[in-house]
């Protein structure tokens, strides 16, 4: 695999493009991801080179799907790729009868349905809406917003500001999420379910072309194929 380094958010989109999936932070053995291919001195600086600031531009520019979709870590998904990987991650089948059938939480349920009527919600507004603003509460609702984004139900749509009443910044940016269905349509990205089988092969063959054998090992074993 060639030695990735990228100084400017154009050059992160390429590379997105090119490689299908990354992680924001090492997730794959020999593997790149967002923190491994830019300079350290970046992060968090607020300035245009700031690849935290980055991550929750690709969502909002239709480049990548972005979420905890692997293994509870923080991924980006070019859009040519989302059809395979919603394949392996998730399920054809609405959140309510999953639900129905026990797959998921009442929690999970109530989000998304919260989610779906409010598409780019913050998570701040979620959280109230959700009945869950309580510190015990914290812990179902991060686990209810893991699930959604494991499944591939859900998507960060980007970050909105916490602001005083005067138009003014005060604290960090918070998450915004739409369902997955919203963001694919709102960017005219294929969001249909392919087969898992085909999803299976092609993503193979794709990493088959560029990964090491100790790579595809670690590939092989995250998403089963």
């Amino acid at each position: 695999m060639k030695d990735y380094r990228v100084d400017t958010y154009d050059e992160a989109v390429n590379v997105i493009k090119e490689l299908g999936f990354l992680p924001l932070a090492n997730l794959i053995t020999a593997y790149p991801s967002l923190d491994s291919i830019t300079a350290k001195e970046n992060w968090y600086t607020g300035s245009q080179l700031d690849p935290w600031l980055w991550r929750a531009q690709f969502p909002v520019d239709g480049t990548a799907a972005y979420g905890k979709f692997v293994k509870k870590k923080s991924v980006l998904i070019a859009s040519e790729f989302l059809p395979m990987f919603r394949a392996i991650l998730g399920s054809p089948l609405p959140v309510s009868d999953r639900y129905q059938d026990g797959v998921i939480s009442k929690e999970a349920l109530q989000l998304y349905t919260l989610i779906h009527e409010n598409e780019g919600i913050d998570t701040r507004v979620l959280r109230i809406q959700a009945g869950m603003k309580e510190k015990e509460k914290k812990k179902a609702f991060d686990h209810a917003l893991l699930e959604l984004q494991s499944s591939m139900d859900i998507v960060v749509s980007g970050t909105k500001e916490k602001t005083y009443e005067a138009g003014e910044k005060n604290g960090w940016s918070s998450t915004s999420f739409e369902t997955m269905n919203h963001w694919a349509k709102n960017h005219d990205i294929d969001n249909s379910f392919v087969s898992k089988d085909d999803a299976k092969m092609m993503l193979r063959d794709h990493f088959a072309a560029f990964c090491s054998p100790e790579s595809i090992k670690a590939i092989q074993k995250l998403f089963g194929f």
